[in-house]
């Protein structure tokens, strides 16, 4: 396995194998992995083949992170994850700098940014205003760096998933976009590395998040008409706020292609979810 730390190496590499016809899969990723992680990972592989390379790319993205956010603490651990990818049996790890992702040169800031207009207004676009212009800038950066001819996103974030297909497909990228299935833990609670943060008793109360997906689920597969979005919004953020750590962001129900809200929820919609447990931030989502 191999680490590449600087945009210039990594595009060498790049050529090289387009060169050679060799097919790349990229998993982006901000480090700290887990078990989702190493899904897209396999998802990759299995892409690619034994013949290709499978790159994953280790940066904490700063500006998808509001000041007010979680940037200095988020958690990090390159030794562990480089073993991971290691075992993984990943061949590229890019680990690049924030110098190397976003160049000042002779006094002149980066100023450069990728903003997607109408998948990016609602949702995590409200909570977060800044955050999907940081990552579609990221992402569109290691597209042209590494030049993969597949990408592998986690489900559990559904909205910027859909807003790196929207920007793939309008900006010409020859990438195909891959999305695989939100990994859960056994009480259904999604993996994400925020989770680090949540206290053994805050971990209890984060499995709200699930289960208020299954209560959207249950009452709309079994109700004979849809359900009025309002109506199942306020039951499940009362179920949720009962657990006296949670507090609801949002919940919203919407159209899986276009990411518009519904007014009345029935089989075939989206729900995605933010909550607050504790200070940590969860998200996760999950079709009707």
């Amino acid at each position: 396995m191999r680490i590449v730390t600087s945009v210039a190496a990594m595009q060498r590499l790049a050529m090289e194998w387009n060169r050679r016809g060799v097919r790349a899969g990229l998993v982006p990723t901000m480090g700290y992995l887990h078990e989702g992680h190493m899904s897209l990972l396999r998802k990759a592989r299995e892409r690619v083949g034994n013949r290709g390379v499978v790159v994953a790319s280790i940066y904490v993205n700063p500006t998808q992170f509001a000041p007010t956010e979680d940037l200095a603490h988020y958690p990090r651990d390159l030794a562990r994850d480089k073993k991971l990818c290691r075992d993984a049996g990943v061949d590229v790890v890019f680990v690049p700098g924030d110098h190397q992702m976003y160049p000042s040169r002779h006094g002149a800031e980066f100023s450069t940014y990728v903003v997607e207009e109408t998948l990016s207004r609602g949702m995590e676009g409200v909570s977060r205003p800044t955050h999907f212009r940081g990552v579609a800038t990221a992402v569109a950066k290691l597209f042209n760096i590494i030049r993969p001819e597949v990408a592998v996103f986690g489900a559990k974030d559904f909205q910027q998933a859909a807003i790196v297909k929207r920007m793939a497909r309008d900006l010409n990228f020859p990438v195909k976009i891959i999305v695989a299935p939100t990994v859960r833990e056994a009480d259904g609670l999604a993996l994400s590395s925020r989770n680090r943060y949540l206290s053994a008793e805050e971990r209890r109360q984060a499995v709200a998040l699930w289960q208020g997906i299954q209560l959207a689920r249950q009452t709309v597969r079994t109700s004979t008409r849809p359900i009025p979005a309002s109506r199942l919004n306020s039951e499940l953020k009362w179920l949720i706020e009962t657990r006296p750590a949670a507090r609801v962001d949002y919940i919203e129900f919407f159209d899986p292609e276009t990411l518009q809200p519904v007014a009345k929820v029935q089989r075939g919609a989206q729900i995605a979810l933010a909550v607050f447990v504790g200070k940590t931030r969860l998200i996760d989502n999950a079709r009707i």
